[in-house]
């Protein structure tokens, strides 16, 4: 069965746009799946957009990121549409974790192989195929003119989706990005549980080895605190190797500090949501 009907579950108004919340039957997913979008008042022409991507980290939900960003004030001047999933699939069907990083709220972005997460965990081809059509779909959104961008989980997610469909994603950021999941505790735990040992399998989803391997043909902004309290396991001074081997153009900002917190993400926000826009024109 095709799924494609949207449920409007609630809508605000938002500097001068509206901030809506759907849910859907996926068919990646084979559950029900919600996802945010932020219209800004421009969208009310019909004339397609420039969109950002935002996935958000672990724990987190499809309302997480409108709800304390502070995305939406920059993206409405600029005319920006902002669309966040959630972070996996939910309820009594899809398997769970009694820890708070693997399970329901923790779904890395990947398609998981091994049991019992392989039947729904699919988070991957959702982000990057069927919530894309989903929204192309139904809002006027300028296929031309995709970032993606996140925090935490999702700053690895973006990061690796970026990498590795460049021609779909014109620009990408994150913020405290897990990078380099292979080899940190967030991340060995859930790659082996969703993809099994062979680490083989793990290489595409890992930011720092696709920097190594392929890196990304435009510039790439990140931010990181230096008082986050998982730095040790986000290890970004991998990735910023990584970068400074490849040679990549970009900016990696440490920012003195800052915590892991949407205080962080909030302060700059502003500087990512720019960032995308003159790079989606």
């Amino acid at each position: 069965m095709t799924f494609t009907a949207l449920e409007l579950t609630s809508e605000h108004a938002c500097f001068g746009g509206v901030q809506r919340f759907y849910q859907h039957d996926s068919t990646a997913i084979g559950l029900p799946m919600r996802f945010s979008v932020f219209l800004p008042q421009q969208a009310h022409t019909g004339k397609p957009l420039p969109t950002l991507f935002y996935l958000a980290g672990l724990t987190c939900t499809e309302e997480t990121f409108p709800a304390k960003s502070g995305a939406q004030r920059v993206a409405a001047e600029l005319g920006l549409i902002l669309i966040a999933p959630d972070t996996s699939p939910r309820g009594d069907e899809a398997a769970n974790d009694d820890g708070y990083d693997l399970g329901q709220g923790a779904g890395f972005y990947l398609n998981a192989t091994e049991a019992p997460w392989a039947p729904h965990f699919k988070m991957w081809h959702y982000v990057t195929h069927e919530l894309p059509e989903l929204v192309f779909g139904n809002f006027a959104l300028d296929r031309e003119a995709q970032g993606i961008t996140g925090h935490s989980m999702g700053g690895h997610g973006a990061l690796t989706i970026a990498m590795t469909f460049p021609q779909r994603y014109k620009s990408v950021s994150a913020f405290a990005p897990i990078a380099n999941p292979s080899d940190s505790d967030w991340g060995r735990k859930q790659l082996t549980a969703y993809l099994g040992e062979d680490r083989a399998a793990w290489a595409g989803h890992d930011a720092t080895l696709l920097m190594r391997d392929r890196g990304y043909p435009g510039e790439i902004l990140i931010d990181q605190g230096t008082s986050d309290q998982f730095l040790d396991l986000l290890k970004p001074e991998m990735l910023a190797q990584a970068m400074a081997e490849r040679r990549q153009p970009g900016v990696f900002r440490m920012q003195q500090g800052y915590d892991h917190s949407y205080f962080f993400v909030q302060t700059f926000m502003g500087d990512h949501i720019h960032w995308h826009a003159e790079r989606l024109g």
